[in-house]
């Protein structure tokens, strides 16, 4: 999933927002978050249970890149935690999606995967790895679970043949319809998808197939939102929205986004909860002052020195 911080399209209505848009954008409902969050007991999500929570509780996804970015995750009690090829943006400064690796996919995996005690890791398929051919996407679906410790995997665009087969080997597939922003260049840049009747009928088509083939959840990207309901509607597999309105079973950010850590415009869909580069960067401006100062680190930072080691030091100092 792709981060979208780099060049979008003209259809996604980007833009910078100001610090008051910021806070104004972190919506109404603010009070009743906490009583929201669902038990954070430690009994671990699976995919039976992701599935039948389909008309009964809305899913939530956060994107992670590294153990404290999913444990943090994990202990907010969000369901569903993605190791998304936006890491490529979002952690490796890439200017989009398309050339992170294997290696790196399954690298960030394991580290996520120390960190989701609870939520269900999910890792991207980067790509390259599952387009040449149906026994590379069960291969590289495989590396991820064996090597990178995900309990499921997910892949881009309409791959009916790729689901059954990764889905007969053992590994619970998600599926991507919509922007798929690994087909960006096929797209001529990131654009809401299903805009035209036509078009949209294909996508609700394409979500009953992967379905079919057996896909236990289904991420929906940049579409108008009565064509995320209306698949939602269609298909007896939760839906995640990103850009597809409200009425998906669920809704998943880049936790760069939601977080505050990205510059630039950004998508239309994105909503703001924290600043943490002006807290991180103030914090390390800090530092950086005490520092220069000299007023770090003080007496109580510093280890006590054991009796006597003073005179020694000084003796061993003067003597040459």
């Amino acid at each position: 999933m792709d981060k979208k911080t780099g060049q979008r399209g003209e259809g996604r209505g980007e833009r910078s927002p100001t610090r008051r848009e910021t806070r104004r954008r972190r919506g109404p409902g603010s009070e009743a978050r906490a009583s929201a969050r669902p038990e954070t007991a430690q009994t671990t999500v699976t995919v039976p249970e992701v599935m039948a929570a389909k008309g009964v509780r809305r899913l939530v996804m956060v994107t992670a890149t590294d153990e404290p970015s999913s444990r943090l995750a994990d202990a907010a009690g969000i369901d569903l935690v993605l190791v998304g090829d936006s890491l490529a943006m979002a952690a490796l400064g890439r200017a989009d999606t398309l050339s992170v690796t294997m290696d790196e996919m399954v690298h960030h995996t394991r580290a996520a995967a120390a960190g989701a005690r609870r939520a269900l890791l999910i890792a991207d398929m980067p790509f390259g790895s599952y387009q040449a051919s149906v026994a590379d996407a069960v291969r590289n679906a495989c590396r991820l679970v064996g090597e990178g410790g995900a309990r499921a995997v997910k892949l881009e665009g309409y791959r009916p043949a790729e689901v059954s087969a990764i889905r007969a080997a053992g590994v619970p597939v998600v599926a991507h319809l919509g922007l798929t922003p690994q087909s960006v260049h096929a797209f001529g840049g990131y654009r809401v998808q299903g805009r035209e009747a036509e078009q949209a009928l294909v996508l609700l088509g394409q979500a009953r197939e992967l379905e079919a083939a057996g896909a236990f959840l289904l991420v929906l990207e940049a579409i108008p939102p009565t064509l995320g309901r209306a698949i939602t509607q269609a298909v007896g597999i939760p839906t995640i929205g990103i850009g597809a309105g409200p009425d998906c079973d669920g809704q998943v950010l880049v936790a760069a986004d939601l977080l505050g850590l990205t510059t630039g415009p950004l998508p239309r869909f994105v909503r703001r909860y924290a600043e943490l580069d002006t807290v991180i960067r103030a914090a390390v401006e800090a530092f950086a002052a005490d520092v220069r100062v000299g007023t770090y680190p003080a007496d109580e930072e510093c280890y006590p020195d054991p009796p006597g080691l003073e005179a020694v030091m000084a003796r061993c100092l003067a003597e040459g």
